[in-house]
């Protein structure tokens, strides 16, 4: 089975949502010639390592009317998530880096018209997102920084993790206070899944 098969075969998405998810993956593959938006050794596995691992925060996440993804990058998981979910959610992708803005900028056009901000987390307006989502930008006491700032109270943060979760929350407690459940990745064995709520500081 191909990743791209695979993918299908797991998320059942429509027609119209994978000829989207293909415009993504088609100007991936373009502009990571000359911008590094995601790892050119994982390009080959582009289906599971980058879309599937994306399109499973949306199993864990609750209903959310507004979702914002922080430090987008190729759009991972923020572009996925608009393109999966476009008939329900407003989704706003954060970017800092101006070279990755523009290609979220350009994803955006050819999809669902995401809104793109091209500015540093700490700088930009709240947003207030249902649901705040992160993919491999900082450890969890840095990252709940900019995670307080534009979730909702009652929301809800989505975090993929890697090996050292369990270091990264024992030291986001000597900053924090949250609520904390933990999923498997069903797509690397080594990572998890954090659902983090009742964020406040210590």
């Amino acid at each position: 089975m191909t990743g791209k098969a695979e993918f299908c075969a797991r998320t059942n998405v429509s027609r119209e949502t994978l000829a989207m998810l293909e415009i993504h993956a088609a100007l991936l593959r373009s502009w990571n010639r000359s911008i590094n938006l995601v790892s050119a050794g994982t390009m080959e596995a582009l289906w599971t390592r980058h879309f599937l691992d994306s399109a499973q925060l949306l199993r864990l996440a609750p209903p959310a009317r507004r979702w914002v993804d922080l430090g987008s990058g190729g759009g991972f998981p923020g572009a996925v998530v608009a393109i999966m979910a476009k008939d329900t959610t407003e989704t706003v992708l954060i970017e800092a880096d101006q070279r990755k803005a523009a290609f979220l900028g350009a994803l955006s056009r050819q999809t669902t018209g995401f809104k793109v901000m091209s500015e540093r987390l700490e700088n930009a307006e709240p947003q207030c997102g249902d649901v705040v989502s992160a993919r491999a930008l900082a450890p969890l006491g840095t990252l709940l920084c900019h995670v307080h700032r534009h979730l909702k109270p009652d929301g809800r943060a989505i975090l993929p993790k890697g090996r050292k979760v369990r270091d990264e929350i024992t030291q986001a407690l000597e900053h924090w206070r949250f609520d904390c459940e933990t999923y498997p990745s069903e797509t690397d064995e080594e990572a998890v899944i954090l659902s983090i709520g009742g964020i406040r500081r210590a």
